[in-house]
């Protein structure tokens, strides 16, 4: 394992403008990216202030409207019935901070705080599942958590603290980023201080580990290197990186990985969750988004340029994909399509990033499948300039702060 770089060290490579910006889709493909020859530095946001745009989001009214009661909880509707997860109140939270939505950012923390935390985010993390219990009462119904959306939700109220000025959820950040920490690591022998998928279920046998890519986005280690003052954080961000490209030998992501202590990356065996499918997907939209000066955003694009060389020759992204054949179940909806624009977009396949918006186009995300349009407000989202993220991993939304 390479020598950890110092804190201060690592802060110094960051470009660290924070200040609010708008990169429309035509900018964006027309600039050039950090994997081609064309890559320009992004345009500064004193000049893409002066670019109109909408006050309101679009999309993320819409979702609001299909998936978020007035209350601030976030129903989807599965095959086991009507449940929230911690991930859609997670991401609900970021959404509703790019847009600006306070009134419904507060909301989402009500009630996340309310039911998924018994009443108190300062005591414990989020169960990661609630929903209509089998004696047909409401409620938790896993108190296990989910540690990519703890990452979100401690990372959308620390930005919304800065953002918007209220020290309280700074404060909220901070004690949830810690508990992250102390209940959502292990160290791992080869590997250091590594993120476990949640406290309980993840340990495999002894030095053994069951890890998800596609919980490590980098934006959001990097924005707790940057902010948070244990050094802990740097050691996280360090492993992260290499789970992800680890992970990856022919550059396909998977579901679901096996960390050995001895044996390193192994394929998960258990059905296709070994394979990069619906998990995985968010692996390239992650990578896609980070900024250009971003430590680690090199190699990332480098090691995962297989999926880009894929859609670009099958014209889609696979659904499924086994991540060492590269033998692929077909097309995915058109939700995949919506994530991968960012990755295309950083890679400089620019007629590839057309094809897949022209598909978007064609194949309209559903309306009523939850995960699709999530997809779409990460993906289509940044594409349209309603954020990007500095090298530290701060979001720069299109609205100025006050």
């Amino acid at each position: 394992m390479n020598k950890q770089p110092s804190r201060r060290d690592w802060l110094q490579t960051c470009a660290c403008a924070v200040g609010g910006m708008v990169w429309p889709v035509a900018d964006a493909m027309a600039a050039g990216t950090p994997g081609s020859a064309k890559a320009t530095k992004t345009p500064a946001p004193s000049k893409l202030a002066e670019r109109s745009s909408p006050a309101v989001w679009p999309a993320w009214e819409a979702f609001k409207k299909q998936f978020v009661s007035e209350s601030g909880r976030v129903n989807v509707n599965d095959p086991e019935g009507s449940r929230t997860y911690s991930e859609g109140q997670s991401y609900a939270l970021f959404f509703a901070l790019v847009a600006n939505d306070r009134a419904m950012f507060d909301a989402l923390v009500q009630w996340t705080e309310n039911n998924l935390c018994g009443g108190d985010m300062t005591a414990r993390l989020p169960a990661w599942l609630w929903g209509q219990r089998k004696d047909g009462d409401w409620g938790v119904i896993d108190s296990n958590s989910a540690s990519d959306s703890d990452l979100w939700i401690a990372y959308a109220l620390g930005e919304a603290g800065r953002l918007w000025g209220d020290r309280r959820y700074q404060a909220l950040s901070a004690l949830l980023a810690a508990r992250v920490l102390r209940e959502e690591t292990a160290e791992m022998p080869g590997l250091g201080l590594t993120l476990l998928p949640a406290p309980k279920g993840f340990e495999e046998g002894p030095d053994r580990w069951r890890l998800n890519p596609s919980y490590l986005p980098m934006q959001l280690m990097h924005w707790l290197v940057a902010t948070e003052p244990d050094p802990r954080w740097l050691q996280l961000a360090d492993s992260s990186l290499q789970v992800i490209l680890r992970s990856a030998p022919k550059g396909y992501s998977p579901d679901w990985t096996i960390y050995d202590a001895r044996e390193g990356f192994l394929v998960y065996p258990e059905g296709n969750k070994g394979q990069g499918t619906y998990n995985a997907i968010r692996v390239y939209t992650w990578a896609g988004m980070m900024h250009a000066d971003a430590p680690g955003v090199r190699p990332l694009l480098s090691t995962l340029a297989p999926m880009a060389r894929f859609v670009r020759d099958k014209g889609y992204p696979p659904e499924s994909i086994d991540i060492l054949s590269g033998q692929s179940s077909g097309p995915a909806p058109s939700g995949f399509s919506a994530a991968m624009l960012p990755f295309l977009q950083a890679s400089g396949d620019l007629a590839t990033l057309r094809a897949q918006m022209l598909r978007v186009q064609a194949r309209p995300l559903r309306p009523d499948a939850y995960y699709e349009q999530v997809l779409g407000l990460f993906g289509q989202g940044w594409m349209d300039g309603w954020f990007r993220f500095a090298a530290t991993g701060h979001v720069q939304p299109r609205w100025k702060p006050a």
